[in-house]
């Protein structure tokens, strides 16, 4: 026969365990939970404005939010603007522009701003590239 008073800890482990999971997925490493949260421009239905050229210095990045999540847009030369989800790939920690890269606070990470390649640190892989748009002086992702 089941004690009241056990079901209810073996209820409170499982929702303790469960929130654990949920709040570890922030940092799993890449090919976990990490892949699903990163954006997918051709999910979208339709294009959204994120920014304009004028926004993106030319050889440098800005930091912009698709459908809720971090992308990082860079203007390697005039009118050209390329996109990645801002989501490291070494732990999920969101990346930030700095100068022609992107870099990860948490581990050091650096990523080149024009192809999302690996130039150091602990991440296996480029960052996922986003479908960018120019149109115009409008930066379309989607």
């Amino acid at each position: 026969m089941t004690n009241t008073s056990d079901l209810s800890r073996r209820s409170l482990l499982v929702l303790g365990g469960a929130g654990s999971a949920l709040a570890l997925a922030a940092c799993a490493p890449s090919g976990s939970e990490t892949d699903a949260e990163t954006p997918d421009a051709s999910a979208s239905s339709a294009p959204e404005q994120v920014a304009t050229l004028a926004e993106i210095p030319v050889g440098g990045g800005i930091a912009v939010m698709v459908a809720g999540q971090p992308v990082v847009l860079s203007q390697p030369t005039a009118g050209t603007v390329v996109g990645f989800s801002a989501i490291c790939t070494h732990q999920g920690c969101v990346v930030a522009p700095v100068g022609a890269e992107f870099d990860c606070p948490c581990h050091e990470s650096k990523f080149d701003g024009t192809t999302g390649d690996v130039l150091g640190g602990p991440a296996p892989r480029a960052l996922d590239a986003v479908t960018v748009t120019v149109d115009g002086e409008a930066v379309l992702v989607g």
